[in-house]
């Protein structure tokens, strides 16, 4: 299933365009993230949005300290918008752990958090950026001391983010096949490129080997492929452009 990351747009409004935009470029999915559920009214915009285009939002982002303090509040949203799966997005950089113990509490803590969810018979877990492979003082990487500390928790992979950080995503995907429930698809423009999208690419038209990672994913059974582009100049070419792309891969 191919969905869109709403965050693409999110320079873009407004978002019921983005609904009509998204649907008729061929996606069947999307994906929501805090200001799409901010409050009532949000809510219920979106909710209007899906139905009007047939979308489904299978998955969606919520921020830790939301997951941790408003549970029936987040299970109320994903109930309305009909999700399935709740991903825990970031960690702001003076919120982050800065050794290893500190980062397997940080599992821990997010296991914790995911508890009333995963109760309620949603899947629940960890989306990455590249902060959490960059090694430690004692040569760990973090991602791997989330996951000691979260034996539970599954894994949204942002594929581009790994490389971002240093790391080999085959690899990874590899190491944790029997966490990864779904996978973000981005694509790096070449070096010194792109600049005024923060480096970023159309899916298909940057570095990424996309065939060769999509074939591994689609191997450990990954249903829910999310294209994103953080900084996108026009939304509506990346959107269309990287499912034109994937569907070949």
């Amino acid at each position: 299933m191919f969905s869109y990351q709403l965050y693409s747009s999110r320079n873009f409004p407004p978002m019921d365009a983005t609904f009509a935009m998204v649907a008729k470029a061929g996606y069947t999915a999307v994906e929501g993230y805090g200001a799409l559920y901010a409050d009532a009214a949000a809510v219920e915009a979106t909710k209007a949005g899906l139905a009007a285009t047939g979308l489904k939002m299978p998955t969606g982002h919520f921020g830790l300290g939301q997951l941790e303090t408003e549970v029936d509040k987040v299970l109320g949203i994903a109930r309305s918008l009909g999700m399935e799966r709740l991903y825990c997005p970031f960690v702001m950089p003076d919120d982050r752990p800065t050794d290893a113990v500190g980062w397997k509490a940080f599992g821990a803590r997010l296991q914790a958090a995911g508890a009333p969810y995963k109760a309620a018979g949603y899947g629940f877990g960890w989306h990455n950026h590249d902060f959490e492979f960059k090694a430690l003082a004692d040569g760990s990487l973090p991602q791997d001391r989330i996951f000691e500390g979260g034996p539970g928790l599954e894994w949204e992979i942002d594929v581009a983010w790994v490389i971002r950080g240093g790391a080999d995503p085959l690899a990874w995907i590899e190491k944790y096949k029997d966490r990864i429930t779904a996978a973000h698809v981005k694509d790096i423009a070449p070096a010194g490129e792109n600049k005024d999208e923060d480096g970023w690419a159309d899916v298909g038209h940057g570095t990424l080997d996309w065939k060769t990672l999509m074939a591994a994913l689609r191997k450990i059974g990954v249903r829910h492929f999310v294209m994103e582009h953080d900084n996108p100049k026009d939304h509506a070419r990346f959107a269309t452009r990287s499912i034109v792309a994937a569907k070949a891969f």
